[in-house]
């Protein structure tokens, strides 16, 4: 059995833009940020009850009723903040949320997200 070619975000954002005749290269750009976060999130994912206390209950609930982990947090405010910097984002709602996050930016886009689904597993080391 072979193995398929196995290509990276990037490789695929690259390979397929020039598709799109009237494309500015922002839609490229947001999903480059979204790579980023998701590897921050990995790296703390991956270190989570060694070095840092991320790990556990933050002691709020997010709007489905939920007990807010503390790596839903930390992945949620770093998600916004990439977001917020791109300068594309005009808004972004999120579970972790309450309400929509607007950026007074002239961004074009608006994101729903959950950025870190399945956190409460983190502590019995299930993925």
């Amino acid at each position: 059995m072979q193995m398929a070619n196995i290509k990276t975000l990037a490789e695929f954002i690259a390979e397929r833009q020039h598709e799109f005749t009237y494309a500015t290269g922002e839609l490229s750009q947001l999903l480059t940020s979204f790579r980023l976060a998701g590897k921050m999130v990995n790296r703390e994912v991956n270190k989570a009850g060694l070095a840092e206390d991320i790990i556990g209950a933050q002691g709020t609930e997010n709007v489905q009723g939920e007990q807010q982990q503390k790596l839903d947090v930390y992945a949620n405010d770093l998600f916004i903040r990439l977001l917020r910097s791109q300068g594309m984002v005009c808004a972004v709602a999120s579970e972790e949320n309450d309400d929509i996050v607007h950026f007074d930016n002239g961004g074009k886009y608006v994101v729903t997200m959950d950025p870190l689904d399945g956190s409460s597993n983190i502590d019995v080391n299930v993925s």
